[in-house]
């Protein structure tokens, strides 16, 4: 099934109106502003034709200038999974999770070289349409990556499989770096200890439990089991959208070694692998009964790779399927 948010359309013809264009110049695109106020998502078809109607009436650059305009909320569930993410690499790798599960639109590749490390994205370049959004998200990926760290990472360089165009103004103030074009792979290049940062969330959260830890050892304040168990609950909800956390993650994210994180949660009561899987149902469960979220996003956020895999492990559960759950709440 390939479609995109009606979010990114959105964007795209929000971008052209700042850029000068009126409804009335935009009455052969494939849906109208005020139709797509009642859609969650249109298909690839219409969000590539839309790019190719808009790259025509506006200067050279404009899918460019639309990437650098995006913002994390403009991404949905994804954007929304982004927030949680511990570290910046995390991007691409939840991002891969989405697209395979929900749109197949998208497939981001890490590809780790010592020291630089290439971020690949997978799509062809046949049509206008399909080389104009790899530009948008190549150069949304900028913006995207210097919000999460909340530094400024800048790449190494951007290559794109296409002919380069007539004024590259728009590439090097968005980019800001060395650009290749008719290269083999879109892709855009980061020093790999810029992708290995924690991410601006993940230092204020791990700072605030790594504090409390300093109490334990210098102060004697020990830390509930309860309490203990509800932080590494929610370090573990943060992490499903990458996929199931190992526990060798949670315990680097705790600074505690694996044996110390499973004696901890044994004195409370529960295992690691339990504990994991209470908190996807919870997680589950809570998504079901708000109805903002189809279930294949819901599959996405609590760690999934495959809708009918949440579908089966929700049963087991419940004895319910979540479309049965989700009706009877």
């Amino acid at each position: 099934m390939k479609y995109f948010s009606v979010n990114l359309y959105k964007k795209i013809l929000n971008c052209a109106i700042g850029e000068g264009l009126t409804e009335a110049d935009m009455e052969d695109l494939p849906i109208s502003i005020e139709d797509a106020d009642d859609l969650k998502f249109v298909s690839a078809d219409e969000h590539l034709r839309a790019h190719e109607i808009l790259d025509k009436k506006l200067r050279p650059g404009f899918a460019i200038r639309v990437g650098a305009q995006m913002k994390m909320d403009d991404y949905g569930v994804l954007g929304l999974s982004w927030r949680t993410c511990s570290k910046v690499s995390e991007i691409f790798d939840r991002s891969e999770r989405y697209f395979k599960l929900l749109s197949n639109t998208y497939n981001w590749e890490v590809q780790n070289g010592g020291e630089i490390s290439h971020i690949i994205l997978n799509r062809d370049a046949t049509r206008r349409g399909m080389q104009l959004s790899s530009e948008a998200s190549l150069a949304a990926t900028v913006v995207v990556t210097q919000a999460m760290s909340e530094k400024v990472l800048s790449p190494i360089e951007v290559c794109f499989k296409h002919d380069p165009p007539k004024d590259l103004s728009s590439f090097n103030e968005a980019l800001k770096c060395k650009i290749h074009f008719n290269q083999p792979k879109y892709s855009i290049s980061y020093r790999t200890a810029d992708l290995n940062l924690r991410t601006a969330k993940a230092d204020a959260s791990i700072n605030a439990y790594l504090l409390k830890q300093v109490d334990e050892e210098t102060k004697g304040i020990k830390i509930s089991g309860n309490k203990f168990v509800r932080d590494v609950e929610a370090l573990i909800k943060d992490a499903l959208p990458t996929g199931i956390p190992s526990i060798h993650h949670i315990s680097d994210l705790t600074a505690m070694s694996n044996r110390t994180l499973t004696r901890r949660l044994s004195e409370a009561g529960v295992t690691y692998r339990d504990l994991v899987k209470k908190t996807q149902e919870h997680l589950a469960k809570e998504m079901l009964r708000d109805n903002a979220y189809n279930i294949g996003e819901i599959a996405f956020l609590t760690g999934f790779s495959e809708q009918s895999a949440f579908n089966r492990a929700f049963k087991k559960w419940t004895d319910l399927t979540p479309t049965e759950f989700r009706k009877n709440s």
